[in-house]
């Protein structure tokens, strides 16, 4: 293989742009629950993306070793390098120990808590919520707890302690991954079929069942997006664009309910891409910092 292909594969592997989207999420936690203060936070921060870019790649790895043949059963996977022979097994196994192992320290050098949480992340996703996809659609449930991590990791490397703060930002994230995933799983619905994954919350799968789950933690989703304003950590501006973007957010979810209709799953799950990073920015350009417990 050519330089340029095999950096194509490890792109592929680790799924550098999901990996990406974890770490803008974390560095939000940690701009969030710091005031910039301290000389090293120019360091930290740095740490923190390359630290969480390699534990998030060692995790994506992980999922793509465990499913490789799966993985050539679904249209949308076919082409990662395990089941296409780009990569062998053991390479594969050394990217990802490498991967893991740096990107702990790195956040270990942030203090101890960042690398415990980065570690409970990797383990959750690849040992209970990897295999449980194949048995049960709890697993969407179970993969939303290392789903959830980064805000809070991104915070506790700020502080250096589990708080209020850390807890906000996760069970915002974690009430996020509901309509966010199983709007994937009815986008990709034949393809998780095939590759057997069956994790819309219904047994009917794309059904009104789904849907009007899927309609209501979305719903449920605003008012935990709101818990900032309530906590007196960010002003009137978080409250009204936070609640326009959860309106708007519920509405394309009620859409799917009405239509059932790929094409509205489909819009929904792009704005869930659009609206989380809209929140968790909005939460640290509007902080009002003297009210955030330190």
């Amino acid at each position: 293989m050519s330089i340029k292909a095999k950096i194509k594969s490890y792109i592929t592997f680790t799924k550098f742009r999901l990996s990406a989207l974890v770490v803008i999420s974390a560095v939000s936690g940690y701009l969030f629950a710091d005031n910039l203060s301290d000389p090293d936070d120019g360091l930290k921060i740095f740490l923190l993306i390359v630290g969480g870019l390699l534990v998030t790649a060692a995790s994506n790895g992980s999922n793509q070793i465990w499913e490789k043949d799966l993985d050539i059963l679904m249209k949308r996977t076919e082409k990662r390098p395990l089941p296409q022979n780009e990569m062998s097994v053991a390479e594969a196994y050394i990217a990802v120990i490498v991967c893991l192992v740096v990107g702990t320290y790195m956040l270990y050098l942030i203090n101890l808590y960042s690398a415990l949480l980065g570690l409970l992340a990797f383990f959750l996703y690849v040992f209970l919520y990897t295999p449980l996809k194949r048995i049960s659609p709890w697993a969407v449930f179970v993969g939303a707890f290392p789903g959830a991590i980064p805000p809070m990791l991104g915070a506790v490397a700020a502080t250096g302690k589990f708080d209020l703060v850390a807890g906000v930002l996760f069970f915002v994230q974690f009430i996020w991954q509901f309509p966010h995933f199983w709007a994937i799983a009815w986008v990709v619905y034949d393809d998780y079929k095939a590759g057997g994954f069956a994790l819309l919350p219904s047994k009917l799968g794309k059904s009104k069942n789904s849907a009007y789950l899927i309609a209501l933690y979305s719903f449920i989703l605003i008012p935990f997006s709101l818990l900032p304003w309530v906590l007196g950590w960010t002003g009137i501006t978080s409250l009204i664009i936070a609640t326009l973007f959860g309106a708007l957010f519920f509405i394309q979810s009620y859409k799917l309910l009405l239509s059932c209709e790929d094409k509205d799953a489909r819009k929904l799950m792009f704005a869930s891409f659009i609206y989380l990073p809209i929140i968790q920015f909005l939460y640290v350009f509007d902080k009002i910092e003297v009210s955030i417990p330190k």
